[in-house]
């Protein structure tokens, strides 16, 4: 039975720890969100929910698989049966692979389906499942969360799976972002920085609460916001 909340839906994936998990406590806090979210590992996924209910934030859970074309198609279901709506989608759920100084030419070729599998089919996987839900309501937030290490026009050495992954996510964004155009969703990527998180890092300069700003200023955006970009700080960067 759909839920008559007039809450608008936020989708955010692999948030049971880091940027994902803040992004989820940010966004709970405005009153006008219904936070739903997700991860591949049920029990962190929901001891993280516990954690954010302890400290006062309503949201719900779901558990899912960004690898798996099931489960995309059982989530878009339950999300449609459960409250009839999808508004916001934050593709946050991402793998850097590589083994430590890895370059091009001593990769594997494994490292890089696996690493596409998460970070660039999933959020495709999701956006084809989850932006009719949107259409229905002519309104949406897609955000891609992608790196810096993914710019053609600043392209260096190191993590090349992960380099790629998030090259093919920014071309995602801007196809997505053209095709989508009229609709009312608009669609962005974002740079968080380097934040300290279990990816990051203990000496990354950046904390959770500023990694994921922009990701929730874009999740946000009014309906004259902008489509198509890249952001960090908020702030276009180049591709």
């Amino acid at each position: 039975m759909t839920d008559p909340d007039p809450r608008r839906v936020a989708v955010v994936t692999g948030a049971n720890r880091g940027i994902g998990l803040e992004i989820c406590r940010q966004l709970s806090r405005r009153d006008e969100l219904r936070v739903v979210l997700t991860s591949r590992d049920e029990s962190k996924g929901r001891a993280a929910v516990d954690m954010l209910r302890a400290d006062g934030l309503h949201l719900d859970y779901q558990q899912f698989d960004v690898t798996s074309d099931r489960a995309a198609k059982v989530l878009a279901g339950r999300l449609a049966e459960s409250y009839g709506r999808c508004d916001v989608l934050v593709n946050n759920a991402g793998v850097m692979l590589d083994p430590r100084g890895s370059r091009v030419l001593d990769s594997k070729v494994a490292t890089y389906r696996d690493t596409f599998e998460t970070n660039f089919f999933g959020p495709l996987r999701l956006i084809q499942a989850l932006a009719p839900l949107m259409k229905k309501n002519g309104y949406g937030r897609i955000v891609n969360i992608s790196s810096g290490q993914g710019q053609l026009a600043d392209m260096g050495t190191g993590t090349p799976a992960y380099r790629v992954s998030k090259t093919a996510l920014n071309a995602l964004t801007r196809t997505c972002a053209a095709e989508l155009a009229g609709s009312g969703i608009l669609v962005n990527a974002m740079c968080p920085g380097w934040v300290r998180t279990d990816m990051g890092g203990a000496a990354a300069p950046r904390p959770l609460t500023q990694g994921a700003d922009t990701a929730v200023w874009l999740a946000t955006l009014p309906k004259d916001g902008p489509s198509g970009g890249f952001f960090r700080d908020r702030k276009p960067i180049p591709w």
